[in-house]
């Protein structure tokens, strides 16, 4: 499974444009080229595409629609908290604030 976090470019991290068909890089040990690359890519989107694989989580509801956002403001503090529960729990902070608000309203 593709984990996001992965791809992450960090402060030490540095991202080059680079002409495929100047420089050698190799993937796999096999040179890439611009060519390559622009299927490297066009591949890749169509089985993001298949397996939905879309920016976000698969839908919570069902099927291909997405699932409706909701924002709001907390203070630094509960956050924090949040963040650290989350954490020690092994799960996202949006899943931790989700199954937050369904207790709350099943209540």
């Amino acid at each position: 499974m593709i984990n996001p976090k992965d791809y992450v470019v960090r402060a030490e991290g540095s991202i080059e444009n680079v002409d495929l068909d100047d420089e050698v890089v190799t993937v796999n040990g096999r040179r890439l080229t611009e060519a390559g690359a622009e299927e490297l890519a066009r591949d890749t989107l169509t089985e993001a595409r298949r397996r939905n694989l879309i920016p976000g989580r698969k839908s919570l509801t069902s099927g291909s629609t997405h699932s409706p956002r909701v924002q709001f403001r907390v203070p630094e503090a509960v956050a924090a908290q949040a963040h650290d529960r989350a954490l020690a729990e092994g799960k996202s902070l949006s899943e931790l604030a989700r199954e937050a608000l369904v207790r709350y309203l099943a209540s």
